[in-house]
């Protein structure tokens, strides 16, 4: 492709920011249109940005209709993201759609329909995926160093982190603390394992922190989880035990750990709140000996090869959506491949509700 990308973004509130940054950053990329329901926002958006040019709409359905792009960011509430990302497909535009997937399974399964049949790219905004300590336990689960993988568990959370605005409103966000960093812990759970596909799931999922006026300024409007647990039983025998808190009075909820039967690798978190970086811990049985190990990522010899940018998660995660456009790749986080993602999301808040355990059926996409 000769010219510039054409790149619009719909939904310009908090995320789209981030969004938009990097692709200021692209000397082979031009904003040429948004779209935001509150009127005036999106032009306000560009021009806080310094885009001249770009035309402002208050629908996706006004923008889609009337500027040409070859992709766009979708950046709006959890609940909208399959009637905006849809209708973009639909128009022959690529998607990157931040996350969660969708709010129901169903939306996904949609999303994901609308994808094959137009033959676009629909890639999710799951960034921590161009990590580099992330992307090594990947490479050390999926070389089959550790043999077959049979539990897992992921931990993490926020002592105090409860985001606020549309995020604590179920009409707008959909879930909870589950939607907002639970899916991240779910993704990097799942993507080392290959992303088997998920059966049954019991949960549970409170709001104590949320409705209470001691911790939250307004628990009146709460009405979102602020914590969720769950059992997953999995394909091929994995069981994979699921923690997620915007508040509690821990520091967290535990490391991310992945068992086989040949050996274990788990990634021990600095403490809440800090900038201390995580740890890998290897675990293996070597000449009949016990041995932990610390796992250092391994980077290019020369450090300077990295580039500026060696380890800016969110600059690849949008520079991998463009290249993907230019050089017709395939998605690099599928939705096809998140759909499971959702499915346990949707599993989770399913048996919350219903208090019991509830088995994930995911209807066909052909």
């Amino acid at each position: 492709m000769d010219r510039k990308l054409r790149i619009g973004i719909i939904g310009t509130g908090g995320i789209a920011n981030a969004h938009i940054n990097e692709y200021k950053k692209f000397d082979d990329v031009e904003i040429v249109g948004g779209a935001d329901i509150v009127p005036g926002k999106a032009k306000a958006f560009f021009e806080k940005h310094g885009i001249k040019g770009a035309q402002a709409f208050e629908s996706a359905e006004e923008l889609i209709k009337n500027v040409e792009m070859d992709g766009v960011s979708v950046c709006t509430y959890n609940t909208t993201h399959a009637e905006v990302t849809i209708p973009a497909l639909e128009a022959g535009i690529n998607v990157l759609c931040e996350k969660p997937m969708s709010f129901t399974l169903q939306q996904a399964v949609d999303m994901v329909k609308a994808q094959k049949k137009s033959g676009k790219i629909l890639t999710i905004g799951f960034q921590p995926r161009y990590d580099y300590t992330r992307k090594y336990v990947d490479k050390i689960i999926q070389s089959g160093e550790l043999g077959k993988i049979y539990y897992m568990q992921n931990g993490g959370g926020r002592r105090r982190g409860i985001p606020g605005g549309t995020f604590v409103k179920a009409e707008y966000a959909g879930y909870g603390c589950l939607g907002d960093i639970g899916c991240y812990e779910i993704d990097q759970m799942m993507n080392a394992v290959n992303y088997p596909k998920p059966l049954s799931v019991s949960a549970v999922a409170t709001d104590y922190f949320g409705k209470n006026p001691k911790y939250w300024k307004d628990p009146e409007n709460f009405n979102v989880d602020d914590f969720s647990a769950a059992f997953v039983r999995l394909e091929g025998g994995l069981t994979y035990v699921f923690r997620e808190a915007w508040a509690m009075h821990a520091d967290t909820l535990g490391d991310n750990l992945w068992l086989g039967t040949e050996g274990g690798i788990k990634i021990v978190t600095g403490f809440n709140g800090t900038k201390m970086e995580s740890r890998v811990m290897l675990f293996k049985d070597v000449c009949g000996q016990q041995i932990t190990s610390q796992v250092l990522p391994s980077y290019p010899f020369d450090a300077y090869e990295m580039g500026p940018h060696a380890n800016e998660i969110w600059y690849w995660k949008v520079r991998d959506f463009c290249d993907c456009i230019k050089e017709n790749r395939p998605a690099p986080v599928p939705g096809s491949q998140i759909l499971y993602n959702q499915a346990i999301c949707d599993g989770i808040y399913r048996s919350a509700k219903l208090g019991k355990e509830v088995y994930i059926d995911i209807p066909p996409i052909d």
